[in-house]
């Protein structure tokens, strides 16, 4: 396989995940780090054997020896630094969301176009077993015409820092410019916007809250400021709608997981199952995936293409197979994100053009 040279902006706790992925795919080599800790930094390059390092991410985008740059930081920065690797002509991958509001993620997708550079987004739940059974069973007509989905995400009491893990990065919005929707909710959405063959949006309502009881000191040295639970409605071009519930903490048990409903059938994600009607009996079906993803890898020859979202983005540049519109579709989930905030803040229904109009850009002047 071709040798794809990987520059690795942020060694924090997402960046050691990437890492440790990257570390498993062939043809994926590990060229320069960069973090602004440099203790860290440096005991993670030499985890992993590699020499070359800097605390300045724009010595690293211009190293003419990488190929792509992934950039593992907090959610207002994605943007600076993925257009400035962009605009230095390397492909970008960037962890989700794309970056802290719409305005800023539609900036990196028209850099990528302007600088002819592939741009990927980290949305895993694309290659997941239930989400490649479920498109598959869609696009074969299983479910017939589509008109409803819901995306459902669910923790009992799971917000970073306040909670005990994570560090306080994550519930500030000046950093991380959204919670719940924006950490977990990005996974699910994008999932369903995905299945649902990336309908046009037109209309968002929502509500946002935080109301469950945190530790006081927590909730003062954290200074929370961003959403537990994120709830919305969107209305699409042709009819189709998504429901959108997403907790990081609320008292009760688990939710049922995402589904998308059509005239013919309906699929339930999680657990797996497909629901329909024959000769007016109704049946409700299971399926072996594990069976599948082998006929899927080993059978019909996708092999590692689909598994995970850093195996896609290598054998992408490797030239075996066409990049996922995984920007157009994380783009889109931020335009109903910030749909719900702006819904939110005006007690009312809003347009999608209303959304992008009142978009402002959150990121970090680098």
């Amino acid at each position: 396989m071709d040798r794809i040279r990987i520059g690795v902006v942020g060694v924090g706790q997402i960046g050691k995940q990437h890492l440790e992925n990257y570390s498993k795919i062939p043809g994926a080599e590990l060229a320069a780090f960069c973090d602004i800790d440099e203790a860290e930094l440096a005991r993670v390059a030499s985890l992993y054997g590699v020499t070359s390092t800097t605390t300045n991410f724009r010595e690293l985008i211009m190293r003419d020896d990488i190929d792509a740059v992934d950039v593992c930081l907090h959610n207002n920065l994605h943007a600076p630094v993925a257009i400035a690797a962009l605009q230095a002509g390397k492909h970008v991958y960037c962890e989700k969301p794309m970056a802290g509001s719409y305005r800023d993620a539609a900036a990196m997708l028209e850099a990528a176009k302007s600088c002819d550079r592939k741009l990927h987004i980290q949305l895993a739940f694309l290659y997941s077993r239930e989400t490649r059974a479920a498109k598959l069973l869609i696009e074969n007509g299983r479910l017939g015409k589509l008109y409803h989905a819901r995306s459902t995400g669910y923790r009992r009491r799971g917000r970073p820092y306040v909670d005990g893990y994570g560090t306080l990065n994550f519930v500030r919005k000046d950093i991380a410019a959204g919670g719940a929707l924006y950490d977990m909710g990005v996974y699910h959405i994008s999932q369903l916007l995905y299945l649902m063959g990336m309908p046009k949006p037109l209309r968002i309502s929502g509500k946002t809250y935080q109301e469950t009881d945190m530790d006081a000191n927590r909730r003062e040295s954290g200074r929370y400021d961003v959403e537990e639970l994120g709830l919305g409605l969107v209305r699409f071009e042709g009819g189709l709608t998504l429901d959108i519930i997403e907790a990081w903490a609320i008292h009760l048990n688990a939710f049922e997981g995402s589904c998308v409903v059509g005239s013919k059938g309906g699929i339930r994600l999680e657990p797996f199952s497909f629901h329909t009607t024959q000769d007016e009996i109704l049946v409700d079906s299971t399926y072996n995936l594990g069976n599948a993803y082998t006929r899927w890898h080993d059978v019909h020859g996708s092999g590692d293409v689909y598994d995970s979202s850093q195996q896609h983005w290598i054998a992408v540049l490797q030239g075996r197979a066409p990049l996922l519109p995984t920007a157009e579709i994380a783009l889109q989930t931020l335009l109903i994100s910030e749909g719900i905030y702006l819904s939110d803040s005006l007690a009312r229904e809003v347009s999608v053009d209303e959304v992008i109009k009142s978009s402002v850009s959150t990121a970090v002047n680098l």
